[in-house]
C-alpha cells in the first residue's frame, strides 16, 4: 500500500466515515484498469445502510462567551460619557443611528469579501459583530435570546425554515395573501 494511502486513511477522525469505510469493503471481483493502474470499485451503498449525520452542535462555546462578554461591555458603556466611549456615543444617537452604522459596516465587509481581501473581510467582520452587538443592546435583545433561536433552528433545514416565515410575513402584517406585496 502506498504511503500516501496509509496517510490518509489513519487521518479520519470522524468515528461515522471510519465506521462505513470498514463496513463498505470494496468487491474485488469488481476492478477495472485505468492507465496501467488497478482501481477498485466502488460498493453499492444500501438504502438502509446510507449514513446520515447527526446536525453539527451548535458551536457557542469559546465563541459565543467572547460576543456575551462584549455583549456585558456594551451594556455597560451605555451610561458611559459619549466623549470617552465609542459605544455610549452610538447609542446615544438613537436605534436608527445605530442600524444604520451596522449597515455601513456590513456593506464595508461585503465589499472586502467580494475583493478577496481576507484580512480586510476578518477586520470588517468583526466590526459588524461588534456594531450588530450594539443594535441588540440598542433594541432591547440579549444575546441568549439570539442563542436561543439559533438552537431552536438547529437541524433545520435552511430551505423549510425560510420557506415557514415567508408564509408568516403577510400573517404578521394582517394580510389575507401569502404572497409579500
Amino acid at each position: 500500500m502506498a504511503k500516501s494511502t496509509k496517510k490518509r486513511r489513519q487521518t479520519i477522525r470522524d468515528p461515522l466515515i471510519a465506521r462505513a469505510k470498514k463496513t463498505l469493503k470494496p468487491d474485488k471481483s469488481q476492478k477495472s484498469k485505468r492507465r496501467g493502474k488497478s482501481r477498485r470499485a466502488v460498493a453499492a451503498v444500501p438504502a438502509e445502510q446510507t449514513i446520515t449525520r447527526a446536525p453539527p452542535p451548535l458551536a457557542l462555546g469559546p465563541a459565543a462567551s467572547v460576543l456575551d462578554r462584549l455583549y456585558d461591555v456594551i451594556m455597560s458603556r451605555r451610561t458611559a460619557d459619549p466623549a470617552v466611549s465609542h459605544s455610549a456615543r452610538l447609542l446615544s444617537r438613537g436605534t436608527a443611528k445605530v442600524a444604520q452604522k451596522f449597515g455601513e459596516e456590513s456593506v464595508e465587509c461585503l465589499i472586502e469579501a467580494v475583493a478577496g481581501h481576507r484580512d480586510a473581510l476578518i477586520a470588517e467582520s468583526a466590526d459588524v459583530l461588534y456594531h450588530l452587538i450594539v443594535l441588540w443592546v440598542s433594541g432591547g435583545v440579549s444575546p441568549q435570546e439570539v442563542w436561543d433561536e439559533l438552537k431552536r433552528r438547529e437541524g433545520i433545514s435552511g430551505i423549510a425554515e425560510k420557506a415557514a416565515r415567508v408564509k408568516m410575513l403577510p400573517v404578521a402584517f394582517g394580510l389575507e395573501t401569502t404572497k409579500i406585496p
